[in-house]
């Protein structure tokens, strides 16, 4: 991983952009440093090169779509940032943003160059402040780091995209492993700068490799920036006891929790797979299996940003981390930021319960994501997919809308551990079951749920028709939704949480 990574910034760019597309930006550099031995460097730099800077910028095309590019080149001076090179990254930030288009930093880069000291490392600053800008004027800014990404690059511009990709295997971190042996006397292990490492714990969004990243680049804008003005002016989705139209008998309770515990139940990510238009699965290599899935989706023409429990099956549970409920914040404030409104999905066993889980603040992560939800300015649309168990559930539910299907049921508890509590044994579940009012008709009446959507009779028996009917619901709410002025959907959302668990209130 030390020599860099294996593509020019020429290349990269042309494996990204439609052919013939690309366009600089870049004015001739001509920097003309007093150090002699600094001014040799740069000039075997241009000539190994054939580049005047350690970074193009310019603008492509990407599915025809325009896009605004900046790209180090590890070859020119280890694609170290000097006040030149910054200055440069800076204008094709505010180019960028004056003329409205979404950009993509292609960073590798061992930081910011020695040779010019604290005024090449404050215009990390510089950038900052443009890239900041950027994202304050509700576009998107990408990142891809690639190998190595480190120092003052990682720790400014380079971490800073709303969504963070990597390259396989690519060295990021702030400190060097030669200045940290330096430093402490021993080796940095290997592992703790791999991009895979860092996904795991949610630093990155992705691990892609190049040639794949064109096609997530073309996903992702297509999410970031499709047509927002497709709002509905069809009146709101009615609430649950109008949109019933021949009531049926309530689910049994308990027969329900049993229902949604198969491992053949659709989840999630199928969800997402049948229903999606334009789809970014943003759970990377080896967090595959994890509990959380961050997705932007296009749901039948409505854009989306999606974070979603994933269940495990009896023999393999999935548990609600801390972290996973630190990374359902930051998708929400994303999701405001760039002004999508978001999905939650509801399909959970429950939070981690461990003494390492009371460690890391999981009670706390739950509080945090409930006040997060309730003041997020952008629509919220929670689906209770089928186990919403605990506190680990109740973080994704403050919504100005709920969906349920028709088996998904929510409680403080599994069922097996409130009988442990009130009887002192796991023999009562299926009366507790039936007795706590946790099924999707018995959580509409308290004012939770405002649909319910049929499984006729099983979700896993017709994975696709039901799919296809949750589907269709989610976008018609995404639709209303969106279509609310924002104080009118704000005050109504503080009222309905105002009125929870009241069944005179409906």
């Amino acid at each position: 991983m030390g020599t860099g990574t294996a593509l020019t910034a020429h290349q990269l760019i042309g494996l990204l952009v439609d052919p013939g597309s690309f366009r600089t930006w870049d004015e001739p550099a001509d920097p003309h440093p007093a150090d002699p031995g600094y001014r040799a460097s740069l000039a075997r730099a241009r000539e190994r090169t054939g580049l005047d800077e350690a970074v193009l910028t310019g603008t492509g095309e990407i599915g025809g779509r325009p896009v605004a590019l900046v790209a180090s080149e590890f070859g020119f001076l280890g694609g170290s940032i000097g006040v030149g090179t910054a200055e440069r990254i800076t204008r094709a930030v505010e180019r960028a943003t004056a003329e409205r288009l979404p950009l993509l930093a292609l960073p590798v880069s061992g930081g910011t160059r020695m040779q010019e000291g604290s005024a090449a490392f404050l215009c990390m600053l510089r950038i900052t402040a443009a890239v900041q800008a950027h994202r304050a004027a509700g576009l998107p800014y990408l990142t891809y780091l690639r190998n190595p990404t480190m120092g003052g690059v990682f720790a400014s511009w380079g971490t800073l995209g709303q969504l963070v990709f990597a390259e396989p295997g690519a060295r990021l971190g702030f400190l060097g492993p030669r200045v940290y042996e330096e430093l402490r006397g021993v080796e940095l292990p290997a592992d703790v700068q791999r991009a895979e490492a860092l996904a795991q714990r949610g630093l990155v969004d992705a691990v892609v490799p190049p040639e794949e990243l064109r096609e997530v680049v073309r996903r992702s804008l297509a999410v970031l920036t499709a047509d927002r003005a497709r709002l509905s002016t069809a009146p709101a989705a009615p609430l649950y006891r109008e949109n019933a139209a021949e009531p049926q008998a309530p689910a049994d309770a308990w027969d329900s929790v049993r229902r949604t515990r198969r491992p053949d139940r659709p989840g999630t990510r199928e969800l997402l797979r049948r229903t999606a238009t334009e789809l970014v699965l943003l759970d990377a290599p080896g967090g595959r299996g994890g509990a959380l899935v961050r997705a932007l989706a296009v749901l039948d023409g409505q854009p989306a940003l999606v974070v979603g429990q994933q269940r495990g099956t009896p023999d393999h549970e999935r548990p609600f981390t801390a972290a996973d409920l630190r990374a359902v914040r930051r998708s929400a404030r994303l999701a405001e930021q760039l002004g999508l409104p978001l999905l939650t999905v509801v399909d959970t066993a429950g939070a981690e319960l461990s003494a390492q889980a009371e460690l890391d603040g999981v009670a706390v992560e739950i509080a945090h994501c409930l006040t997060t939800l309730l003041a997020l300015r952008t629509p919220v649309l929670a689906v209770l997919l089928g186990q919403g168990s605990g506190g680990g559930a109740l973080a994704l539910l403050p919504a100005d809308r709920v969906i349920a299907a028709e088996h998904a049921w929510l409680a403080p508890l599994p069922p097996e551990g409130a009988s442990a509590i009130v009887h002192r044994d796991g023999a009562h579940a299926a009366e507790l079951a039936r007795a706590q009012g946790i099924g999707a008709d018995d959580l509409a009446r308290v004012g939770l749920v405002d649909e319910v959507v049929p499984e006729r009779p099983d979700a896993a028996e017709e994975p696709d028709t039901f799919c296809e009917r949750l589907g269709a619901a989610i976008a018609t709410a995404l639709d209303a939704l969106t279509a609310v002025p924002e104080a009118e959907r704000f005050a109504a959302r503080a009222d309905r949480h105002r009125r929870l668990g009241d069944p005179r209130s409906r």
